[in-house]
C-alpha cells in the first residue's frame, strides 16, 4: 500500500524572523559593517533633506517677516559713464504712484571717518556716510539693536547711527561713544541690528538728511529710494516706478526687489539639495553591495547548514525566504541606525543654527523603502544560490 506524499513543511512568519536573526547574531562583527554601509548612505540622506528644508523653511520665515513687496530704485550712469543723480523730490513722486504705502531715501555723503582726531586722515575705517529719513527702519522692517533712531529733532544734529559692521569696524559697542566725520565729532546714538533686506546699511554711518546737508556739505539728491506697496501691485509699481523718479530718463534707473537675493539664495539651496542626495544615494548603492557580498559570503560558509536543512525537508521557497530575510534584516538595521543618525544631525544643526528643525517624514519613510529595495535586491541571488545547492553537495562540503 503505497503512502500519501507529506506536504511540504512551512515556516510561520515569526519563525522566519527568527531564523534569518539567528543567522546575524552569529556574525555580529560582519554584520555591524555591512550594516554601516547602508546606514552612512540613509543616514546622508536624511540629513540632506532635514537640513535643506529647514533652512529653506528658516528662509521663507525671514522673507515672511522681512516682506517681499521692498522695491528700490538707485542712479545708474548716463550715456556719458557719469553717475546719475535722483531728483531731490524722488520720495514724493513715488509716494504718488497709487498702489504705494510708503517710501523713504537714504543719499551719499561724502565725508570720511575716524575713531578719532589721533587717527591719520589717510588711514580712514573703512565707512561711509549715508543719509538717511527718519522712517527708513519702518519702511524695511529694520530695528536697533542698542540705542535709539532718529527722530524729528535728533535728525538735525550731528548725531549717527551706525550699522552693525561699521560699528564693529569702530570699536563702538554701546550709544554715547563718538567718532570723527571730516573734522567734527559726532555722537553715536545707536547702533542697528543686521539688516537683512539691505546689507549695505550694515557697513555705513547713517545721519538725518537736515544734519548731512548743514555740517557735511550734503547736496541733499537721495541716492536710492525706497518703497513699499501690497504685494499684488508690486509688478505693477515696479513697471513704472524708473520712469516716476527720473521722467524721460528711466534708463538711467536701476529698479530691484531685495528679497529676490534671498529667494535665489533657496533655489540655490535647493540644487546644492539635489547633488547631495546624489552622493547619499551613491553611499548607499554602496552600503547595498556591501551587504549583497556579506550575503554571499554566508552562503559560501553555510553549506552544511543548508544541506542539513534541505535533507530534513526545507524547501527550496524556505532556503530563498531565509537569505532574503536575513539581507533584509541587515538592510533595515542599517536604515533604521542611518535614519536615527540623520534626523540627530539635522536637529542638532539646526538648533545650533537657530532654525525652525524641519524633518520631513517623506524622507524618513524614502530612506526606509530604499533599504528595503536595497535588502531585497541584494538578498536575492545568495538566496536562489543557496535554494540551488544539493543537499549531498552541501553536506558533503568543507
Amino acid at each position: 500500500m503505497t503512502r500519501p506524499a507529506l506536504p511540504p513543511a512551512r515556516l510561520a512568519g515569526a519563525d522566519i524572523l527568527r531564523i534569518g536573526a539567528v543567522g546575524l547574531r552569529a556574525r555580529r562583527a560582519r554584520v555591524v559593517l555591512s550594516a554601516l554601509g547602508i546606514a552612512i548612505g540613509i543616514a546622508t540622506m536624511v540629513a540632506v533633506v532635514g537640513l535643506s528644508t529647514s533652512s529653506r523653511a528658516d528662509l521663507m520665515g525671514r522673507l515672511d517677516r522681512l516682506g517681499t513687496n521692498l522695491l528700490t530704485a538707485e542712479g545708474g550712469k548716463d550715456a556719458l559713464g557719469q553717475e546719475v543723480k535722483l531728483p531731490k523730490n524722488a520720495e514724493a513722486m513715488v509716494e504718488r504712484i497709487g498702489p504705494v504705502q510708503r517710501a523713504t531715501a537714504i543719499g551719499q555723503v561724502d565725508a570720511r571717518i575716524r575713531r578719532s582726531d589721533v587717527v591719520p586722515e589717510d588711514q580712514p575705517a573703512g565707512v561711509t556716510v549715508q543719509a538717511a529719513r527718519t522712517d527708513l527702519l519702518t519702511t524695511l522692517n529694520a530695528r536697533t539693536s542698542n540705542g535709539r533712531w532718529f527722530d524729528r529733532a535728533t535728525e538735525r544734529l550731528p548725531v549717527t547711527v551706525l550699522g552693525a559692521v561699521a560699528a564693529e569696524r569702530l570699536g563702538i559697542t554701546e550709544p554715547g561713544g563718538k567718532i570723527m566725520m571730516n573734522n567734527r565729532y559726532v555722537v553715536v546714538i545707536g547702533i542697528l541690528h543686521p539688516v537683512e533686506l539691505v546689507p549695505n546699511l550694515d557697513r555705513v554711518a547713517l545721519v538725518g538728511f537736515p544734519a548731512a546737508e548743514e555740517y557735511l556739505g550734503f547736496d541733499g539728491h537721495p541716492t536710492t529710494v525706497f518703497e513699499r506697496s501690497p504685494d499684488a501691485s508690486v509688478e505693477d509699481v515696479r513697471a513704472v516706478l524708473a520712469r516716476t523718479v527720473m521722467p524721460g530718463n528711466e534708463g538711467s534707473v536701476k529698479v530691484s526687489r531685495p528679497s529676490d537675493a534671498l529667494a535665489a539664495k533657496a533655489a540655490a539651496d535647493q540644487g546644492l539639495t539635489s547633488l547631495m542626495l546624489g552622493l547619499g544615494a551613491v553611499a548607499l548603492l554602496v552600503g547595498g553591495v556591501g551587504v549583497a557580498n556579506t550575503m554571499v559570503i554566508s552562503v559560501l560558509e553555510r553549506r552544511q547548514e543548508i544541506g542539513l536543512r534541505r535533507a530534513l525537508g526545507a524547501t527550496k521557497g524556505a532556503i530563498r525566504l531565509q537569505f532574503v530575510t536575513e539581507s533584509l534584516l541587515l538592510s533595515a538595521l542599517g536604515g533604521v541606525t542611518g535614519a536615527a543618525l540623520g534626523a540627530a544631525a539635522t536637529a542638532t544643526f539646526a538648533m545650533a543654527q537657530d532654525w525652525q528643525v524641519v524633518i520631513p517624514l517623506w524622507s524618513l519613510g524614502g530612506g526606509m523603502a530604499a533599504t528595503l529595495l536595497i535588502g531585497i535586491l541584494a538578498g536575492l541571488y545568495p538566496a536562489i544560490r543557496a535554494s540551488g545547492l544539493h543537499p549531498t553537495v552541501a553536506l558533503h562540503a568543507t
